[in-house]
């Protein structure tokens, strides 16, 4: 998923002229997870640089680099930091076509690793998508695979709004197999890790779905996606995994199709549990499937407090809790 990062930006880069990465230790040192490794070498200083440890001044050089006709690519260097750069991001990126009457725009995208399982510990192992989510005039994307991280890169770069491109960190160099946490997925010979070279694009809106199945629908995102399919073929469950992909836009067509027909529905993030992004999900799915619902709507999420490091494992949502979660769908 690294490369495939890396190889959008490339991309972009070498197409656009105003297109441009910056943030902390993105230039030079190529990233603290290698994504722009090269860039700089390749498309020169002012193209690819290094600020200072300010995210509200990232944010706020990318707005005004965005509203004069550039599209920079700013990186946050992890989720967990990005709330200095929150008020930029949510009162002037979001709302500037809005306030201005579609005389400026905000053609930029923030790109920021996510999530846990690496032994990041409390400050680098957050996933904040619902507090995005439910700004207007902010896209917030979420891959899962090499193939989609490129695409959906290359479509949020050229977006003429703003979109915050979130890297779920345990995936950059595949789901660690047979680890008995994540997934006993690699991307050693994997399709979604089979990258075109070049331009394409993987558009917004629009739910991948991972396995068809008719016993019950789970919808997941990042990193989560691939514990949903561990979990279902060590269980020897049927299911509709949806990877969401994108989640404003939400795909809500595809997850009104997939849940009619099962009748039942898990929802899977590693968020905290309150206010989660599956407590949207869960709302839209009971408004418009409702009467073809054959048992509650369920939900496995990380708890209620702040990621633990000593118990890493006892708070990510790994398949032994998402077999649990399915049975009790299953059983309702």
């Amino acid at each position: 998923m690294i490369e495939a990062i890396r190889s959008a930006m490339d991309v972009k880069m070498s197409e656009d002229p105003n297109v441009l990465v910056f943030g902390e230790d993105v230039g030079y040192f190529g990233g603290v997870f290698r994504c722009t490794a090269g860039l700089q070498e390749k498309h020169g200083l002012h193209r690819c640089f290094d600020t200072p440890i300010s995210e509200g001044g990232i944010m706020g050089i990318a707005i005004g680099m965005a509203a004069n006709g550039l599209r920079p690519i700013a990186e946050i260097q992890f989720a967990d930091y990005i709330y200095p750069a929150y008020d930029q991001i949510c009162s002037e990126a979001a709302r500037l076509r809005h306030r201005s009457n579609g005389e400026f725009t905000a053609p930029l995208t923030i790109r920021t690793p996510v999530g846990g399982g690496i032994y990041g510990g409390q400050t680098h192992s957050q996933s904040p998508e619902a507090l995005f989510t439910h700004i207007s005039g902010l896209k917030t994307v979420i891959p899962s695979n090499p193939y989609d991280a490129k695409g959906l890169l290359i479509t949020a770069i050229e977006d003429n709004d703003p979109v915050l491109f979130l890297e779920p960190k345990r995936l950059y160099n595949g789901p660690f197999e047979g680890d008995g946490h994540a997934t006993a997925v690699s991307w050693a010979d994997h399709p979604l890790a089979e990258v075109p070279e070049g331009h394409y694009r993987v558009e917004f809106e629009k739910a991948r779905k991972l396995t068809e199945g008719d016993q019950l629908t789970i919808l997941a995102y990042g990193t989560m996606v691939w514990v949903a399919e561990a979990a279902a073929r060590e269980m020897g469950v049927n299911a509709d995994i949806l990877d969401l992909r994108s989640l404003l836009p939400l795909d809500i067509e595809s997850i009104e199709e997939s849940v009619k027909k099962t009748g039942r529905c898990l929802i899977l993030h590693e968020a905290t549990k309150t206010s989660g992004f599956g407590a949207e999900l869960m709302a839209q799915v009971q408004e418009s499937c409702f009467y073809h619902l054959e048992a509650p709507i369920n939900r496995v999420t990380g708890w209620d407090t702040p990621y633990p490091h000593a118990q890493e494992w006892a708070y990510f949502p790994g398949p032994i809790r998402v077999k649990r979660g399915i049975r009790e769908v299953l059983e309702g």
